[in-house]
């Protein structure tokens, strides 16, 4: 099991190399869709940006930077300033979610957020009393005055909702309007038109102080459960961060062990790992023996064994014994910091299927104010001249006081032209949620990135899970795929004592370095056979190996049937059929002589995945056509077709790279192909599969070529991988079709549409709740992904 914890580094060990022309920056002031088109066209329309996504919910910005155009740091840095020109100051993040430095910058925005909804939330319970006092329900004549709602709308405009006036105005001027400018809009024209009518009341116009008041109150409340829910979304990110304990156990030259932080670390010093610790730097065990739990990294469900030479990855649990482990690598080169680095990038990549939304976002606002407009002049002009009944029929939630004359409770109907539409303006204006829009697919991608992370696989982006979910065949290589990728013994033939026969073979081969003498090696260990010495050895290259043993003045020979034919050595008559049968099977027998006397064969071969075939009937399961392109022979490669099911018509042996690749294209033409693979000869084919995956175990050159990245030796991860990225793309469906079919309804409903034949009206302060449950339905959909 060594290898396992040795490909828990080594997966993601690329990229800083791959990735040199990177950066994440963290964004500030987006707060819709049309925030999110802006921010990236912005950064798309800036000289050295080859490439630029924008993620609503992590708040940061992906670009790839153009290596043949301008210096990286001037390209960014003209970036930067394009920014903060618009409106949206941005800074590199510098080490992730494993730096703490922002927590209490974190912590400091989400106590003023919980401050401000706090003081809206109590203006919005004395306006609520203040209409009951104005209609006799309550004995508190005060605040049941007119002056009283004037005064708690001052109030909450230049207090709670200071920040959104600032913010809307802002964007306004900048030329990328926002939910915030709709808001602003909203509160500040019913706020400005209930001056002019309690400072001139010869206008007729009616006051709607108590709805700055409410809309605030909704709207705070709703992106307070906005936020709470979206903070969630990233839960699994931090989880992964905290995998990196604060300290390490140092362990000094005079053997003295000390407590020291992790960041001081470095490589070539020697850390003491204790039962129970987690491990906080990658290294090699040089002393001590354990079991080593991967699961937080790779999805590995048993702990492996681990000992001196055995590389292990920092997040991993040391679970039995004290470990001395020489430190390799620290800091942004461990392998859980290139593991949350992927992840942060994957989740700023956004998916194909958002950007009709961005689209519409990036307009919404613009065709949400020219609505409103249309809307007020329409009821104040025309509409209530065709419809005079609608200024009579009290609607939605009848008016209990009349104060002023004309002051409007909530959900009242108005009793002017002026008012009708000024209402109905207003509710067009805070109905609309282009943060619906703006949050559909960055939520659902953020929460299925992290979950899809700490099960060990690793998509590199929005975009790599929607081609995942719209796969339709999986193409396999053989060796170190389906199969473990390195040569096992599988049977001892022929003879009469098979521990004499290993232990033989393996005390000659003990100085090779062929992969099957390591086979024969292994099997003795295994069977704890000690190795006998051997004199004169030697090796017949593309034969074998000669020698003697101390007590015995014959050869001993250890190679291929040929050889030792040759050299005189014959199997019985009646033993030739079992040789042949062993041929037909594809795997490589090695002979064992003493002398001309037939020992015995070995029968070596590679072997399956112990769940290939459970990955493979579970990958059927799903709908999803199988193939297999494999450089091996003929007969290795339709025994392990004829094992997992897989027909002949689909599998292909004897392949050069290019070979690959072609009979790749031809599937390409009639589905969409994924190609899962290990070597340096599958990197063509991974690079051109419309989706290519890489096992943990394989090259690193694999593993750079690859979409997606399946850490450890499960290969039952692929399903579930698969199987992820299609839940994932129903809840982005669902969350668009909510956001954009709430809009389309919503709207023309705030515009009045069923007033005239319904008498149903949308109130200002009803409209800016149900904005505000729009953009909580969508990150909760997103949430209920973590739901088995």
């Amino acid at each position: 099991m060594e290898s396992v914890a040795v490909s828990t580094s080594s997966s993601v060990a690329s990229t800083s190399s791959s990735s040199a022309q990177v950066v994440l920056l963290d964004v500030e002031g987006m707060k819709c869709g049309g925030c999110v088109r802006a921010v990236e066209r912005t950064l798309q329309d800036q000289p050295g940006v080859q490439e630029a996504s924008v993620n609503l919910v992590t708040r940061s910005a992906w670009l790839r930077l153009d290596p043949a155009g301008l210096d990286a740091q001037q390209s960014l840095e003209g970036a930067l300033e394009a920014l903060r020109s618009r409106g949206f100051p941005a800074q590199p993040r510098q080490s992730g979610v494993l730096s703490g430095d922002a927590e209490p910058d974190r912590a400091w925005g989400w106590w003023n957020q919980w401050r401000q909804l706090m003081v809206a939330l109590v203006l919005l319970l004395l306006s609520v009393l203040g209409h009951l006092a104005e209609a006799g329900t309550l004995a508190l004549p005060l605040i049941g005055t007119l002056p009283f709602h004037a005064g708690l709308a001052t109030v909450a405009l230049f207090g709670p909702g200071r920040s959104i006036l600032r913010g809307g105005w802002a964007a306004a001027v900048s030329g990328v309007p926002s939910m915030d400018t709709l808001v602003s809009l909203g509160v500040g024209s019913a706020y400005l038109a209930s001056v002019v009518a309690l400072v001139w009341p010869a206008v007729g116009w009616p006051c709607f102080f108590n709805e700055p008041v409410m809309l605030l109150g909704f709207v705070l409340l709703g992106r307070f459960l906005e936020e709470r829910a979206r903070r969630r979304t990233g839960r699994a990110l931090k989880e992964l961060a905290a995998l990196q304990p604060s300290s390490a156990r140092l362990v000094m030259a005079d053997g003295i062990v000390r407590d020291v932080p992790v960041e001081m670390l470095r490589p070539g010093e020697r850390i003491e790992l204790l039962a129970g610790d987690r491990i906080p730097v990658d290294g090699v065990i040089e002393e001590g023996f354990s079991a080593v739990d991967l699961s937080s990294l790779t999805g590995e469900p048993l702990p492996v064994d681990a000992g001196p030479g055995t590389e292990l990855s920092s997040g991993c649990l040391n679970l039995e014994a004290t470990l001395v482990m020489e430190v390799r690598r620290v800091g942004r080169e461990t392998a859980l910091a290139r593991i949350i680095s992927l992840v942060e990038q994957a989740q700023a990549r956004r998916a194909p299927i958002q950007g009709l939304a961005d689209r519409v976002a990036g307009r919404f606002c613009y065709g949400v104010v020219s609505l409103a407009l249309l809307t007020f002049l329409f009821w104040w002009l025309i509409g209530s001249s065709l419809w005079p009944q609608v200024l009579e029929v009290p609607v939605v939630l009848m008016d209990h006081g009349q104060g002023h004359g004309v002051h409007q409770s909530l959900g009242a109907a108005a009793q002017t032209p002026f008012g009708l539409g000024l209402q109905l303006a207003i509710a067009v204006l805070v109905v609309a949620c282009p943060c619906a829009l703006g949050l559909a697919t960055p939520t659902v991608i953020t929460v299925s990135s992290g979950l899809a992370a700490r099960q060990g696989w690793l998509f590199r982006g929005g975009d790599v899970i929607e081609r995942s979910a719209a796969i339709e065949r999986v193409i396999f290589d053989k060796t170190g795929t389906l199969t473990l990728g390195r040569p096992l013994v599988d049977a001892v033939l022929l003879s009469d004592d098979p521990s004499r026969t290993i232990q033989l073979a393996a005390s000659l081969e003990q100085t090779s370095r062929h992969p099957l003498a390591h086979a024969l090696l292994q099997e003795a260990q295994r069977l704890n056979l000690p190795l006998l010495p051997v004199q004169e050895s030697r090796t017949v290259p593309g034969a074998g190996m000669e020698g003697s043993l101390p007590d015995s003045p014959e050869q001993l020979r250890v190679g291929s049937l040929e050889w030792l034919r040759g050299q005189g050595v014959e199997w019985p008559d009646h033993q030739r059929h079992a040789v042949e049968s062993a041929q037909t099977r594809g795997q490589s027998l090695v002979a064992v002589s003493l002398g001309n006397r037939p020992i015995g064969l070995v029968a070596i071969d590679d072997r399956l995945r112990p769940d290939a075939g459970i990955a493979v009937q579970r990958l059927r399961s799903q709908g999803l056509s199988l193939g297999m392109l494999s450089g091996d022979r003929r007969q290795a490669v339709e025994r392990v077709g004829q094992t997992l099911g897989i027909q002949a018509d689909e599998m292909a042996w004897q392949l050069l790279p290019d070979q690959k690749l072609e009979r790749l294209e031809r599937w390409r033409r009639f589905q969409p192909v994924a190609m899962v693979g290990d070597g340096i000869n599958d990197a063509p084919a991974l690079a051109a599969a419309d989706l290519g995956i890489a096992v943990g175990t394989g090259t690193q050159i694999a593993q750079d070529t690859a979409d997606l990245v399946l850490m450890g030796d499960r290969l039952e991860a692929l399903p579930e991988a698969l199987g992820l990225a299609r839940r994932t793309m129903r809840k982005i469906r669902q969350n668009l079709v909510w956001a954009f079919g709430y809009n389309l309804i919503a709207l023309p409903v705030a515009a009045g549409v069923l007033l005239p034949g319904f008498g149903i009206l949308l109130s200002p302060p009803l409209a800016a709740l149900l904005m505000a449950l729009s953009s909580v339905s969508v990150v909760v959909n997103a949430l209920s992904l973590r739901l088995p």
